[in-house]
């Protein structure tokens, strides 16, 4: 599987991200940076958690203008894979890859701590080897995690299974605990927790590492 790392001013888990690859794959993904225009051929594209941008205006706004996003978007429209991860998964909402919004907090409060997930749908190329309904636990660290969406968007997406993680204990008010989904192609995910962060036994858990072995599999 080849795979590429986008980096955007003030990401702070590419490097994470890129190593969970790196160990599942055998091979080190590209790293590309927010002012290129090309992305060579892959399987796979990570938009990684962090700051980009500084969070400035919203997060992910800026990030989502870069000029990188343009060909993340044509890839994506071409059945390429796209794995967004908190800060990757509020880009992808503001680039129209994932319907909804990311908001402050319901207590206006940064968090950051293991969060215990419910594995909503596993009939992806992310989840294919996790159970459905699997209790799994990754680390969340946000400030605007609160997913939103008008209730026409929210019915559509859980009529259609595109919810795959779901709080157990919601931890920042997102609309019906939701911690994840795809679009409605199946092949762009964006989610808050961290699975990278979670993907090897030295990390205290390996409930990401599915996620990353799954792709490798199913690609």
């Amino acid at each position: 599987m080849r795979s590429a790392v986008v980096v955007f001013p003030g990401s702070n888990c590419d490097r994470d991200a890129a190593s969970a690859l790196a160990r599942v794959t055998g091979q080190q993904p590209h790293m590309l940076w927010h002012a290129d225009t090309d992305v060579p051929d892959v399987d796979l594209i990570v938009l990684p958690g962090g700051f980009s941008y500084g969070d400035y205006l919203r997060t992910g706004a800026m990030a989502a203008r870069s000029p990188i996003m343009r060909e993340v978007v044509s890839r994506a429209g071409q059945g390429v894979r796209v794995l967004g991860i908190c800060n990757g998964f509020q880009v992808l909402c503001e680039s129209g890859l994932l319907p909804g919004v990311l908001f402050r907090n319901e207590k206006l409060q940064f968090i950051c701590k293991h969060v215990p997930l419910k594995v909503e749908n596993n009939d992806t190329d992310f989840t294919r080897l996790y159970e459905k309904g699997q209790d799994v636990t990754m680390p969340v660290a946000h400030g605007e995690g609160n997913y939103f969406a008008e209730p026409d968007i929210i019915k559509k997406i859980e009529d259609q299974g595109q919810v795959v993680f779901r709080y157990a204990d919601n931890p920042n008010g997102s609309t019906n605990d939701i911690a994840g989904l795809v679009n409605e192609k199946g092949n762009v995910l964006g989610l808050m927790p961290h699975p990278e962060r979670v993907s090897e036994p030295l990390h205290g858990g390996r409930d990401g590492a599915a996620m990353f072995v799954s792709l490798f599999k199913n690609i």
